[in-house]
């Protein structure tokens, strides 16, 4: 008989490698080690993972395991959790990009002090999403929040195949270099990041798209793609990764309601205000 699966699965533990700053506000972690060899890559370009920060004066069994802290202790004393897309994983790297705002947040702040040797735990990975090679051409939307899965899937897809590209950031100080050309819009200085995407002129053909970033935004952006450009939800990837004025805690509690307003919606097939 298989023993079922504890909440929480495998805790891998890598060690910081280096650190590089992308820009002002990016920063890149490349860890590696033994722990490395317990990572199973599903081979998805939005594989994410779930970084484990233990609570501060809380004293934890180690190595720590988080299913063994959902079964031992109380709810408050469990380990805080961030979820982090895997820009790249190989033999012996496994590379994170996170969004720095200064002080503000709990892993931004922890990733711009890393130092070599630090440890890093984790559980995953995760994801749902990887570009459709047989697919006409390709959408890919979101913010500094989404650009690691976007930058994977730019990799991804074949070089036949086009695929058009619409990334928010705060400036021009922002961008990075990736495979393919960018429409970079510029976040309080520029048309909104769903306008633009309204008024490109969509190619002939199936479009395969993966659109992610501020609740918001994408909200407005899943009711164009699938009421008015008829998008099927098989060939669409989209959701929020945060809200504008909401802490992450604050975000996965208002979740709930956003999944059953889309659900409600594509049973409707209309908008519900």
């Amino acid at each position: 008989m298989t023993e079922p699966r504890r909440r929480g699965g495998v805790t891998h533990r890598l060690r910081v490698v280096r650190t590089e700053w992308l820009t002002p506000h990016l920063v890149r972690v490349v860890a590696g080690g033994p722990g490395l060899a317990t990572f199973v890559d599903n081979g998805l370009t939005d594989r994410y993972v779930k970084i484990i920060f233990r609570q501060p004066g809380v004293e934890y069994d180690e190595p720590l395991d988080m299913a063994a802290c959902r079964e031992s202790l109380p709810r408050e004393h469990w380990p805080v959790l961030r979820t982090y897309t895997v820009r790249s994983v190989g033999d012996t790297e496994l590379v994170i990009d996170f969004v720095y705002h200064g002080e503000e947040g709990l892993a931004g702040p922890w990733a711009a002090a890393l130092k070599p040797g630090d440890e890093i735990l984790f559980n995953g990975p995760g994801g749902g999403y990887a570009p459709n090679p047989d697919a006409d051409w390709h959408l890919l939307v979101g913010d500094e929040a989404a650009l690691p899965a976007i930058a994977s899937a730019l990799e991804a897809i074949p070089a036949d195949r086009p695929a058009y590209v619409f990334v928010e950031v705060a400036h021009a100080g922002e961008e990075i270099e990736l495979p393919r050309p960018v429409r970079w819009v510029y976040r309080d200085a520029d048309v909104p990041l769903a306008e633009v995407v309204k008024a490109f002129e969509f190619p002939p053909g199936a479009v395969h798209a993966f659109v992610h970033g501020e609740a918001g935004t994408i909200r407005e952006l899943r009711r164009y793609l699938r009421f008015d450009r008829e998008v099927p939800r098989d060939a669409l990837s989209i959701s929020g990764y945060w809200r504008r004025g909401m802490d992450d805690e604050g975000w996965r509690a208002s979740k709930k309601a956003e999944r059953e307003l889309e659900e409600a919606e594509e049973t409707a097939g209309r908008r519900i205000d």
